[in-house]
């Protein structure tokens, strides 16, 4: 499929508890678009580095990617409401629009998931992730999808939002005088 490049390019930042399935939809999307894909946990773990140092390889990546104008996809430590608050400063700074897509997925089967046989999150820390998770606000208006749908689903809803946001190539009237008579203007 073409690379996504809508009128108004975008950061999709990826939103939910741990074992929500936010890096399934983000991998698929990124395939499936030719998307560029900044995962902070995935750059923790490959360079072998502290959160902090992979949190600053990854806004040094990100600036470099808001330059090209194509649709990003984002994974960090977004369950805290003033990290997305700075991560939209810099998205809107660069001309890109935030969409938040917020991944739910129930407790129970996000846990299993998150803690599964050779991950490095326990349940006690699975749990802590979740109290420390800050759910959005009305006015960051999230796209909400199901971590236990298909891809396919998922993506047909962040799809529409992306769509959603296109001129409406709407034309003006213009105003212009009959002749002989009154004048009508069109507003």
């Amino acid at each position: 499929m073409k690379p996504l490049t809508p009128s108004i390019p975008h950061v999709i930042i990826l939103l939910g508890i741990p074992g929500a399935g936010k890096t399934h939809f983000a991998e698929h999307f990124a395939k499936m678009f030719h998307a560029p894909y900044i995962n902070v946990k995935a750059i923790r773990t490959i360079a072998k580095t502290s959160d902090e140092a992979a949190l600053t390889l990854s806004s040094l990546m990100l600036d470099e990617l808001l330059k090209t104008q194509r649709t990003i996809i984002y994974e960090g430590p977004t369950q805290n409401r003033v990290f997305r608050q700075s991560l939209y400063k810099q998205v809107a700074d660069a001309g890109y629009k935030p969409l938040l897509v917020w991944v739910q997925t129930e407790s129970n089967e996000a846990m299993r998931r998150a803690t599964k046989k050779g991950s490095d999150l326990n349940p006690e820390a699975f749990n802590q992730a979740v109290t420390r998770f800050h759910t959005p606000i009305a006015i960051e208006k999230p796209v909400v999808i199901s971590g236990k749908h298909t891809y396919t689903t998922q993506v047909k809803i962040v799809l529409k939002h992306l769509a959603g946001v296109r001129p409406t190539g709407e034309i003006k009237p213009e105003s212009r005088p009959r002749s002989g008579g009154r004048s009508i203007i069109l507003r």
